[in-house]
């Protein structure tokens, strides 16, 4: 049982001290890999009688082919549409009967999918769970595929063409990545891909990445995990393993030499200032350290940012900023709304002026490192928020969620105490020297969202 008496260690005035005093986590877990391919991950916690189900498919976005983009996205729809021993419609009904929920997602770097149920429904989740990874084609036709391919593209138009600012993240990923690199695309593709796949394109699809052997299963919570492996070996033995071999992704090298500008117009009320830059990839040096960067620039009413643009001189509505880690590249983001458009200035104008105050403090940082009470801040809020995380044992980021994570960037489920670890050895001046080695001022990209006129 995870046991998150950590209060205390949260507010240790000194970094050494803190890393000395802070409990050690642990979440221990049982592995086993079936003969079919599929690795399996037991995490028993028997605070709550609840489990969860949870497959993360190691495929995303990335994986796709210019040409042919928004497979991962139209699979996680169409995995919903029904197996051979679970027709469409009985998915949610009998996961409601029961009462569980679930869902899906989709992102750059893989798919997950999760069900909660109470903890006397596990075979229920197994069986739906397993029968859709081992018997969705035999249920898939034409027809399934054109319905959720309309889906897919109605949730594009809500989020992106339709949405405010949602065309920003199609333009900053192009600007980012060069041409043929698997993330200038958006994970959920383009409307022409989307068109143009065919039903043979997506089966071909199902069949290389839907394969057990490219999947890790973990199932928490109120489990015996003797019992729990014997039904995972239930229902899951009948799932034949996969026929090809997943290769490393091959991608063209991204690269910021200078700074790329660029101004559009969308049907919004403010202008809005993204400045962004290509970083370390998730859990490499410096990743760790733009966390804490991003707090101590807008983590809050009294971060540096924040406070200066927002409170002090009010001219602007609101200011993020965060590293948006991936696998392959990671992005860090300065994203700044602007108050309404004083009268007699131009929108240019006033993003000049909020671009010049976000350099300023970019560069004060980047010169003399955090003070000791605003860095130790930052790792406060960072820790507050890991702790916050693991206090969910199920949904779309609890702990077998992010054990799933783990395994398959990390080859280690219980990486926890590594991963916070990372934050705790970050000192004031590794954030300076992050920020001036990744964060430089005349290589980056910056694009302006102005109100259309």
């Amino acid at each position: 049982m995870r046991k998150l008496t950590l209060i205390g260690a949260l507010v240790i005035g000194s970094v050494a001290l803190q890393a000395q005093q802070a409990p050690k986590l642990d979440v221990p877990n049982t592995q086993l890999t079936l003969p079919n391919g599929l690795h399996v991950i037991l995490h028993e916690d028997h605070t709550v009688p609840i489990l969860t189900v949870n497959v993360w498919y190691h495929v995303g976005s990335a994986r796709e082919k210019p040409g042919r983009t928004g497979f991962a996205h139209l699979f996680e729809h169409l995995m919903f549409m029904g197996s051979a021993h679970a027709k469409y419609g009985e998915f949610d009904r009998l996961l409601e009967s029961a009462g569980g929920t679930n869902n899906a997602s989709t992102a750059e770097d893989r798919t997950n999918y999760f069900i909660d149920v109470p903890s006397n429904a596990l075979d229920l989740a197994l069986f739906l769970e397993s029968d859709r990874m081992g018997f969705l084609l035999d249920a898939m036709s034409p027809k399934t595929v054109d319905a959720q391919r309309d889906v897919v593209k109605n949730e594009r138009r809500e989020s992106f063409e339709n949405a405010p600012y949602g065309t920003a993240s199609l333009e900053l990923s192009q600007m980012l990545y060069p041409k043929g690199h698997p993330y200038s695309w958006p994970v959920i593709g383009f409307m022409e891909d989307l068109t143009a796949a065919s039903y043979e394109d997506v089966v071909e699809f199902f069949k290389r990445y839907y394969q057990p052997s490219n999947a890790s299963l973990v199932i928490a919570g109120d489990i015996d995990s003797t019992k729990a492996r014997a039904a995972v070996e239930k229902w899951f033995s009948d799932v034949k393993p996969g026929t090809t071999t997943v290769a490393p992704i091959e991608y063209p090298k991204a690269e910021l030499t200078e700074v790329k500008r660029r101004t559009i117009q969308d049907r919004v009320q403010l202008p809005r200032l993204y400045l962004v830059w290509l970083s370390p990839p998730q859990y490499k040096p410096g990743d760790a350290e733009l966390d804490v960067l991003s707090q101590l620039l807008a983590g809050g009413k009294n971060a540096r940012l924040y406070k200066r643009l927002v409170y002090d001189l009010q001219i602007a509505q609101d200011v993020t900023a965060f590293q948006a880690s991936k696998q392959l590249s990671s992005e860090y983001n300065i994203v700044v709304t602007a108050r309404p458009t004083p009268e007699g200035t131009t929108v240019a104008a006033q993003m000049d002026r909020i671009r010049g105050i976000v350099d300023e403090e970019i560069r004060k940082i980047q010169q003399t490192p955090p003070a000791a009470r605003e860095f130790q801040r930052a790792i406060n809020q960072i820790e507050s928020s890991f702790y916050d995380r693991m206090e969910r044992i199920g949904g779309g980021s609890g702990v077998a969620d992010q054990m799933n994570g783990y395994y398959t960037f990390m080859g280690e489920p219980n990486y926890f105490n590594a991963d916070l670890a990372r934050y705790r050895a970050v000192t004031p001046g590794d954030v300076t020297a992050t920020a001036s080695k990744y964060v430089p001022l005349d290589r980056r990209v910056e694009l302006i969202v102005e109100p259309a006129k």
